[in-house]
């Protein structure tokens, strides 16, 4: 038991660091990798950037993801059964070339595909397709990338193969 709140602390501490200090490419990496996070190659993650603070060994992201300033990434709650076998936790999963854009909240059980886009201020409550671009609270498709928006795609490119997805009520 000892032992479980001291981890907890060491994680925290290490949590609040990791959300302010420089380094989106290099120590906010390491620092989250120390916390238990799968993260791939060449992933940026702003600043200000929550990733659970409880069960960071619920969330991995894929190569060149970008996770932009003041998002929350969340693999559990407390009191709510979410998961099989009555557990009250479910893995965040973040494919390759993911464009997480500000003040995203992420939910548990999620899993976003290779190539998404989630826009700025949206709560994505349910998985995304890979090479979707989805908006809102919650987050609903709205259309279809081409390509990935990654850290190397000219945002002209991007949108020049961006098709609007039609409207379903």
């Amino acid at each position: 038991m000892k032992e479980e709140i001291l981890k907890g602390i060491k994680n925290r501490i290490i949590q609040f660091i990791a959300r302010y200090i420089p380094g989106s490419m290099t120590l906010r990496i390491w620092l989250h990798r120390m916390r238990g996070v799968k993260i791939g190659k060449e992933v940026f993650i702003g600043t200000d950037v929550l990733i659970d603070t409880s069960n960071p060994r619920l969330v991995s992201i894929g190569n060149r993801v970008i996770i932009s300033i003041r998002c929350i990434i969340i693999a559990h709650f407390d009191n709510i059964n979410i998961g099989s076998n009555n557990k009250y936790q479910g893995e965040v999963k973040i494919g390759d070339d993911v464009f997480i854009g500000p003040g995203v909240i992420i939910l548990p059980n999620v899993k976003i595909g290779h190539g998404a886009v989630i826009t700025a201020g949206s709560v994505v409550t349910h998985s995304v397709p890979p090479l979707t671009m989805v908006q809102g609270n919650p987050a609903k498709p709205v259309a279809h990338c081409g390509i990935p928006l990654g850290r190397k795609t000219p945002i002209w490119e991007f949108y020049r193969k961006l098709k609007k997805l039609e409207r379903v009520n």
